[in-house]
């Protein structure tokens, strides 16, 4: 995982983060690339159909199979020029829950317009459930490299410190720095992988 400030588009247009990477490979019938998918959208997806609705657990279960199954189906549709992954998904989900929704009415199950409509908040607490759990993983995987990896990688990335100031604030050669903060990310980039 890069912690650089990356827009994630290359110059063709096409997206390569690593969720529309994977759902590229999913479109291929990659398993191992769909259960990734789905161990990391299948929270979101949950915690999406739970906020603010009427839908019970349950449901919201269901709603995650739904979803995650026309993922699969669908995944060859996909195009990384017109939207990131998540948006991608989180649209399947969107309109998966509509329509659930909708055959839950048939019941008489008491739904509101709000939980058909909040469009706008739903999505934040997509976004903002998504970015904790990358704000974990990346605490989580910094605390396991060495100290002195760590705690150059916080001041230049989290601070937002130049290499030259935190050589100066650490009282090390610019090189070291340097070299820890490549060393760093490599050993970051293959906790991410796993």
């Amino acid at each position: 995982m890069s912690m650089a400030n990356t827009s994630g588009i290359d110059a063709s247009g096409r997206r390569d983060d690593e969720w529309s990477l994977c759902l590229l490979k999913v479109a291929e019938s990659d398993r191992d690339a769909f259960a990734k998918l789905f161990k990391h959208f299948a929270p979101l997806i949950k915690a999406f159909a739970l906020n603010g609705s009427a839908l019970a657990a349950a449901h919201a279960e269901e709603l995650v199979q739904e979803v995650m199954i026309k993922v699969w189906q669908k995944a060859s549709g996909y195009n990384p020029q017109k939207a990131a992954a998540s948006t991608w998904i989180y649209t399947i989900a969107r309109n998966c829950r509509t329509d659930m929704y909708r055959r839950l009415q048939k019941f008489d199950t008491p739904v509101s317009a709000d939980d058909i409509w909040p469009e706008v908040e739903s999505e934040e607490l997509f976004i903002a459930v998504q970015q904790k759990r990358d704000a974990v993983r990346i605490k989580e995987m910094l605390e396991q490299l060495p100290h002195e990896q760590s705690q150059i990688l916080v001041k230049v990335y989290m601070e937002g410190k130049s290499h030259s100031e935190v050589a100066e604030a650490l009282d090390l050669p610019l090189g070291t720095v340097k070299s820890r903060v490549r060393l760093a990310m490599k050993k970051l980039q293959l906790m991410a992988e796993r």
